[in-house]
C-alpha cells in the first residue's frame, strides 16, 4: 500500500510584479503540521530594469520564513528592522497581532541583471500565541546546522529532528530539513523513527523514488503516516522534509491573515483599511486590502 496520500503540483501566483509557484494552501489540503503557506519563488533572471518589489503588507497570526538558494532581498518591517538576506540564510518575523513588511530588489542590485531563487513559507501560531508582540531574527548561513550522512548533505532549516536542533525560534514541534544528494549515485534515505506529526515531502531537483514510482520536481509529496519515509534520492536532487504537530483549531486564512476565528481575520482587515497597523519604517508604498470575492468563504 503506498505511504502517498496525496501529490500537491506547484500553481503559478503572482505576488506583486514576480510570478512564483504555490504548493501550499491546496484546496483537499490546507496545512501540513503547522505549515499554512509555501511559494517557490523562481529560479528567474531578473534584468537591470526589473527588481522585486513587494510594498509594505500586513500579516497577523504566523510566523513567515524566508530561505534562499539565490539572489538577494532587502527586508524592512514595522517593528525597525531593516535586514538584507541572501542565499543561505534564514529571516523568520513572527506577525503576532500584526506587523507590516516590505520585500524588494537591495538599491545596489536594482540597474544590474540578477537572480532570485527560494521558499517563502508561513507557520500558524499557537492558539495561545496569535496576538503576542511582533518578532524578527536572521540567522546566519553558518549558523543552520548541516552535516553529511552517508554522502548525503543534511541542512536542519527550522525545528528539531535528527538530535539536532535549528536556531530558529520556532512556537511548535516541527521540522523543515533539507536533503541533497550530490553524488552520481542512488541513495536510500530512510527518516521515519525521526519525523512526527503531519510530514511532507517537496522536490525542488532531480527525482526521488518511493515503492516502484519516480516523482519530479516541483510536487509535494504528502504522506499517510510520516513514520514509513523512506525513499530513493536520485543523483543531483534536492528535497525538502516538512511538517510537525498539527494545531487541534482550524486556521482561517484571507490574504496575508492567519487566524483561529472569523473575528480576528475580520478585525485585521479593518485595522489595514483604515492604516491602523504599525508603519514599515523606510517605506512608504501600501497594498490595498483585495476585494472580498461574495462567491469565496474564508479558508480554513
Amino acid at each position: 500500500m503506498s505511504n502517498i496520500e496525496m501529490i500537491i503540483e506547484e500553481r503559478a501566483a503572482d505576488i506583486g510584479n514576480f510570478l512564483v509557484g504555490r504548493l501550499l494552501p491546496f484546496s483537499q489540503k490546507r496545512s501540513v503540521g503547522p505549515f499554512v503557506f509555501i511559494d517557490h519563488m523562481g529560479p528567474a533572471a531578473l534584468k537591470d530594469y526589473e527588481n522585486m518589489d513587494v510594498p509594505p503588507h500586513p500579516h497577523i497570526g504566523l510566523s513567515t520564513l524566508t530561505f534562499l538558494f539565490e539572489g538577494s532581498i532587502m527586508h524592512r518591517d514595522s517593528i525597525g528592522t531593516e535586514i538584507e538576506i541572501k542565499e543561505g540564510a534564514v529571516n523568520w518575523m513572527t506577525a503576532g497581532k500584526g506587523v507590516a513588511h516590505s520585500e524588494r530588489t537591495p538599491e545596489y542590485l536594482r540597474t544590474t541583471d540578477k537572480h532570485l531563487h527560494g521558499l517563502q513559507i508561513w507557520v500558524a501560531l499557537p492558539k495561545e500565541l496569535e496576538t503576542m508582540e511582533p518578532e524578527f531574527f536572521h540567522i546566519n548561513k553558518e549558523d543552520i546546522p548541516h552535516w553529511i550522512d552517508n554522502g548525503v548533505n543534511y541542512k536542519l532549516i527550522a525545528g528539531e529532528i535528527l538530535g539536532r536542533k535549528s536556531p530558529v525560534p520556532v512556537y511548535s514541534p516541527l521540522y523543515f530539513l533539507e536533503v541533497k544528494n550530490t553524488l552520481q549515485e542512488d541513495r536510500e534515505i530512510v527518516l521515519g523513527d525521526y519525523l512526527f506529526g503531519e510530514s511532507s515531502l517537496y522536490i525542488l531537483e532531480g527525482n526521488i523514488e518511493s515503492e516502484g514510482n519516480l516523482y519530479n520536481p516541483k510536487h509535494i509529496l504528502i504522506a499517510k503516516d510520516s513514520k514509513l519515509c523512506h525513499f530513493t534520492l536520485k543523483p543531483d536532487s534536492t528535497v525538502y522534509i516538512f511538517g510537525g504537530e498539527p494545531f487541534p483549531e482550524p486556521r482561517y486564512i484571507y490574504w496575508n491573515f492567519v487566524g483561529t476565528s472569523r473575528e480576528i481575520i475580520e478585525d485585521a482587515k479593518t485595522r489595514w483599511t483604515n492604516h491602523e497597523f504599525p508603519k514599515v519604517i523606510n517605506d512608504d508604498g501600501y497594498v490595498p486590502l483585495p476585494p472580498q470575492n461574495k462567491n469565496i468563504k474564508l479558508k480554513e
